[in-house]
């Protein structure tokens, strides 16, 4: 299982919010191709970042940021937020970025991932996002009547081979994540399913890799050092 460290970025700055409501925004930490590189020391090989403010603007808005990081360390860099089109798509593509995540516009825009995903093939990731089971957009401000494995099983039929589930009741939470959906999801897809949303600690580390999920992200429980991340990489290294 792939141990994803997470930046969210706001202003350039990476941040932390509590169950994705913006107005609990909290810096935690100051350069983040800094903190990046901390990644990198704890053996990480990929990096899980969005851009906030592309979230709410649904346009990117930190793209540097992420180009920093993509040019700056030799991680492999995962993207989303305000990802709207294909020329976002192609810009952060040639710019370094190794995966793109598309959020909202799965839901909203689903012609969209089907022409990324016959360009840039297993490059493009799709964010499933959900409250109770049903599907968030837009920064998560806007609820939907789509269950979770339904737009999963769409994505699937579209050639997507890798899926983020996060339930937002759990993002920022510490209170450890949600096995029971996150099974669900991955029986219902032959996708590669990974884990975001209230990972604390190293036994919920072990808990997913157990279930046998592609990846893991981890943002919140790093930052307040819930979790020993070069322990996390080890445990999962002989995946």
């Amino acid at each position: 299982m792939i141990i994803f460290p997470a930046i969210d970025i706001i202003a350039g700055k990476p941040v932390r919010l509590y169950k994705g409501d913006f107005n609990t925004a909290k810096q935690v930490a100051d350069d983040p191709v800094e903190t990046a590189l901390e990644f990198v020391k704890a053996g990480c090989q990929w990096i899980h970042t969005v851009d906030l403010d592309g979230s709410l603007k649904k346009e990117p808005v930190n793209s540097e940021t992420f180009i920093r990081i993509a040019k700056e360390t030799p991680l492999k860099v995962e993207l989303g937020g305000g990802i709207r089109t294909m020329k976002d798509i192609d810009f952060y593509v040639n710019n370094g970025i190794s995966r793109i995540v598309l959020g909202s516009v799965a839901l909203k825009n689903p012609e969209l991932v089907k022409e990324a995903v016959k360009e840039y093939a297993d490059k493009i990731a799709v964010g499933i996002d959900a409250k109770g089971g049903y599907v968030a957009t837009e920064g998560w401000l806007e609820k939907s009547d789509v269950y979770f494995t339904d737009l999963a099983k769409k994505m699937e039929d579209m050639g997507v081979k890798t899926i983020i589930f996060t339930d937002i009741s759990k993002d920022g939470t510490l209170t450890g994540p949600n096995i029971e959906q996150l099974v669900e999801i991955n029986n219902a897809v032959s996708c590669d399913i990974t884990a975001s949303g209230g990972v604390t600690e190293i036994a919920d580390i072990l808990a997913l890799r157990d279930k046998g999920l592609y990846g893991a992200i981890c943002g919140k429980s790093i930052y307040e050092g819930t979790l020993d991340l070069r322990k996390a990489v080890e445990v999962c290294a002989n995946d």
